[in-house]
Formats: C-alpha cells, sequence, structure tokens
C-alpha cells in the first residue's frame, strides 16, 4: 500500500472503509489523500488523443489531410501504429522521472472512442462507428496507466478531450472537421452523457477490482475546452444533467467542468449548483495573439506577479468564490512557451523564460487547487516551452514548485503545545473582534474549527515527510474539505452559526502550514 494510505493512522487495515452518508466511504479515506492534496501536474498529451505536433510518428500512414485521431484509423495499419505507440509513449522510466521531479498528478486526455473495449456501445452513430477495431485496446492502457501511476504515487485526472460531435473545432477533438456539431445537435450532447457514465462506470469497477481498491483516480474532466458560442446555457444544463448521472454512480469522484474562458460565469454556476466535489478548470496562454506577441516575456511575468494586474485579480476573485462554495480552481493547461516577438530585446532568453514560468508558478500556487503543464514531452527535443521534460533539462522550469523538508518528520510532540497556543492567540482575536457587536455567538465551534483544521493540514504535510528532501504533499483543495469536516461538525453538533466552524478551520489550516514550513522545511 502506497505510504499515504496511512495519513492521520485512521486506518490500520488494507480493507476499504465503510460506507459514510449517501454512499460516500469513512472520511478521509486513502482515496481523499490523493484527491485532495494540492496537485502538481502534467498533461500526458499524445498519448491517446495525439496531436501532431507533439508526436508526429504515428501520423506516416494516416489518412488527408493527417491532423487527428480519426485521420490516423483512415489510414493504413492504424490499430498496429497505434498500440505501438500507446506502449512506448509514456513507460515506467517516465512515471519514475515525474515523481522524482515533485509531480504528483498526470492529467490523460482521452477520446470517447478510447472508451470502446471497455462499452463498444460509445460508438455507434458517430464518426467512429467502424473503427472498434482499431480503438478497442486503448482501454486496457487506459486502466493500466491508473495502476503504474499508483505504483509511483501519482493520481489520475481522466479528461473527455474528444466527445461525439465535437465540442471545438480543433483537431485534438477527435476529427479533422472544421465544424464542431456537440451543441448542434442534442444527440451528441446526449451520447457524450453515456459515454462519460461508461467511462466512469469501468474505471470504478476496474479500481474496485484490486485489493486492497486503486485509490488515485482524482477525478473525471467532462469535456475539454467546451467553445459554446451563443450555447452557454446549454453548456450549463449539459453539466448539471452531467453531474446527476456521474453522482448515481459514484457521488466521491471529484467532477471537474471546464470554463470555456468565461471564469466568472462558471464560478458563479458551481457556486450555486455544486453539492459535491466539483472543480473549475481555466487553460491560461500567453503566445497565441497580437497582444501577446507584443508584450515582452518580462513584461508578461511582472503582470503575473502584480495583484492589482487582471490576471491575479481575476485568480483571487474567482478561487475566493469557488473555495466559501466548497469548490475549487485548477489550471488544467499551461505551459512555458512565448511568441517569439516576446523575446526581442531580452538579454537572456534562459532567464527570461525562467521568470515568466516562475511567475505563473506562484500565482497558480498562491490561488489554485492545482496546475497540468502542457505537455510532459514532445517526440522532437528542445522546446523548452512546451515540453516539460525540455523545460526541466534547460533550467526553464524551477525546481522549488514543491515544499521540501530538511530532515523526516518522524514525530514532532511540540506541535500540538504550538497548535494550542496559535488556537488561543486566533480564538482571542476572533472573540474581541466579533464580541464588538450583541449577538449570539458560538465561539467555541471557532476553537474547534481551528483545531480539525490544523490537525488536517498537518496531517497531509508531516505524513508525506519521510525522508530528508522529501516532496511534501499538502492539503490544496480547501473549499471542498472544509465542506465536508463543516457538514461533519453540523450533523454532530448542529449548525447554529457554523461560519464560526467554517472561520476556524481556515485559520486552522493556515497556521499549521506556516509552521510546518518554519519548523521543517
Amino acid at each position: 500500500m502506497h505510504r499515504l494510505s496511512k495519513l492521520f493512522g485512521h486506518h490500520s487495515d488494507t480493507r476499504p472503509p465503510p460506507p459514510g452518508p449517501q454512499g460516500v466511504a469513512a472520511f478521509p479515506a486513502e482515496a481523499d489523500c490523493f484527491r485532495y492534496r494540492k496537485q502538481r501536474g502534467v498533461n500526458l498529451g499524445s498519448w491517446f488523443v495525439l496531436e501532431r505536433w507533439i508526436a508526429d510518428s504515428p501520423f506516416q500512414s494516416a489518412a488527408s489531410p493527417a491532423q487527428s485521431d480519426l485521420d490516423v484509423a483512415r489510414g493504413g495499419n492504424a490499430k498496429e501504429i497505434l498500440e505501438h505507440h500507446w506502449d512506448t509513449w509514456i513507460t515506467d522510466e517516465d512515471w519514475a522521472w515525474l515523481t522524482a521531479q515533485g509531480i504528483n498528478t498526470v492529467r490523460i486526455p482521452v477520446g470517447f472512442y478510447h472508451v470502446c473495449g471497455a462499452d463498444p456501445s460509445v460508438l455507434p452513430g458517430t464518426d467512429f462507428a467502424d473503427f472498434q477495431h482499431v480503438f478497442e485496446g486503448a482501454w486496457a492502457r487506459i486502466t493500466g496507466a491508473l495502476v503504474s501511476a499508483h505504483k509511483h504515487g501519482l493520481g489520475v485526472l481522466l479528461d473527455l478531450h474528444a466527445a461525439p460531435g465535437k465540442q471545438n473545432a480543433d483537431s485534438h477533438s477527435g476529427t479533422s472537421s472544421p465544424h464542431p456539431a456537440f451543441f448542434a445537435k442534442q444527440a451528441n450532447m446526449k451520447h457524450t452523457i453515456h459515454v462519460l457514465s461508461a467511462l466512469l462506470s469501468h474505471l470504478t469497477a476496474f479500481a474496485n477490482s484490486y485489493t486492497p481498491p486503486l485509490p488515485n483516480l482524482v477525478g473525471i474532466e467532462l469535456l475539454n475546452e467546451p467553445q459554446p458560442g451563443a450555447q452557454s446555457a446549454a453548456l450549463e444544463k449539459w453539466y448539471l444533467d452531467v453531474f446527476h448521472a456521474l453522482r448515481a454512480i459514484d457521488p466521491s469522484v471529484p467532477l471537474y467542468i471546464g470554463d470555456s474562458w468565461m471564469t466568472d460565469q462558471y464560478a458563479d454556476f458551481l457556486s450555486r449548483s455544486a453539492t459535491q466535489f466539483a472543480v473549475l478548470d481555466h487553460h491560461l496562454y500567453r503566445c497565441f495573439t497580437s497582444g501577446d506577441t507584443s508584450t515582452s516575456a518580462s513584461e508578461h511575468a511582472r503582470r503575473l506577479a502584480d495583484p492589482n494586474e487582471w490576471a491575479p485579480k481575476m485568480f483571487a476573485r474567482v478561487s475566493q468564490k469557488l473555495e466559501s462554495a466548497g469548490c475549487a480552481l485548477v489550471v488544467g493547461e499551461w505551459s512555458g512557451a512565448l511568441n517569439p516577438g516576446s523575446l526581442h530585446g531580452e538579454q537572456n532568453e534562459a532567464d527570461a523564460r525562467q521568470a515568466y514560468v516562475s511567475a505563473q508558478l506562484q500565482m497558480f500556487e498562491r490561488y489554485c487547487s492545482g496546475w497540468f503543464f502542457w505537455t510532459y514531452k514532445k517526440e522532437s527535443a528542445g522546446d523548452k516551452g512546451w515540453s516539460f521534460r525540455d523545460a526541466v533539462a534547460a533550467g526553464v522550469f524551477p525546481g522549488n514548485m514543491a515544499l521540501t523538508v530538511q530532515a523526516a518528520v518522524v514525530d514532532d510532540p511540540g506541535h500540538m503545545a504550538r497548535r494550542d497556543a496559535a488556537k488561543d492567540k486566533a480564538l482571542d482575536e476572533h472573540a474581541t473582534y466579533w464580541n464588538q457587536w450583541p449577538g449570539n455567538y458560538d465561539h467555541w465551534r471557532f476553537a474547534e474549527g481551528f483545531i480539525q483544521g490544523w490537525d488536517d493540514a498537518w496531517g497531509f504535510l508531516s505524513t508525506s515527510a519521510s525522508h530528508p528532501g522529501a516532496f511534501v504533499q499538502e492539503l490544496g483543495f480547501r473549499g471542498p474539505w472544509a465542506k465536508r469536516r463543516a457538514q461533519a461538525h453540523a450533523r454532530e453538533k448542529g449548525d447554529g452559526n457554523l461560519w464560526e466552524f467554517e472561520h476556524g478551520f481556515s485559520q486552522g489550516t493556515a497556521a499549521a502550514r506556516a509552521d510546518f514550513v518554519t519548523t521543517h522545511c
């Protein structure tokens, strides 16, 4: 069993915990450790959903225009070409290397047709109806990825990158057609719910077939970069329909939705609609527009670091709104890529690139529950902007993205005394502030929340610090975690003045992290 299973010491054996309310496993379970920790990840781009600019060799026998998965399927020797690619693009060496860099989660883009090996009914009526024999072998590789990732302590976010009818005009949505029909035909939207239901059903069945069950599926992303245009209301309704369908299958699996670059709108949507663990995914690139081209790399970095600029203000606003609603924000795609125009006039290109990447990371670390670099690698080496492996090799990607400990945290009995002192100080400040106004308060709830928040945050931090230089896993999805803790508190002690527990919990998690960094990092 992976070391994370020992978090908090709540379970001493390897049996799955008993079901809790609404069929959700007891909290926290091992799966919670993977799902709620801060995700520092990469996309395994062009493993299953192919993109020619990343991996060219699978397209050598593809049908014209040779840009998409469907083009490869329509070409010669497609089954053999794809299965060779699936078996060689990501190997055990890749999993081990990622772990050594401090990566703890991967986002894996898949197409609906990759699910046909588990459920052939995902194909009829689609552009891929005649290609079951080509893609049916993908399922064994997808489930194998879950096993291999777990062996290395990595979580897996499965992302539906290509839906029936295409949700955007790009070739990475499965076909080379420039006319997406996902929103134009209700049948496509309905069929995609069937696809996602099949994906989750078969994934959970596979994970549960292990003893103990595999705990490292951190979520399902419902749709990559949907472009609804005037159909935004239809997308919101579709998201709600998918929530209902997938929660009926497994209510514990986090569900991620794309924001269509309308981040405030979909943050509002989740805030009023999400009843369980839901995450908003925002993608951020600064190399495509004329404005990006005319902005220098150093100016891009400055704007990302300045809290008064648009991007940091948006991230601060949205993350706070989502966390308060028990949801979370991640950046599912970003890169170090810059338009050549942004590097004109920079005295040192390497330094400018590193400063740009560092500014993005610092913003994501401050405001987000997780981030995923696009992409892990390219077939042609040397791209320091888009290839994580090349960015690391060139020193463009900084090595300080995750906390590390100076020595193994075997025991720290003094942290309890520090916790209680911090709690007393915070409680005194809390009570002094609110007692200025007459009212009926339950300040004891603040104290209980502080203790619970400290203990939970400390549990994540200390359990993963097993040796000098270890990458520390920390509580990242504070909104969903706090929501579950508050619900448990309310069930046990009533929900009067529950806000005091929530305030205490938030301060306790922050105080524990600050104390751990000071003491052990």
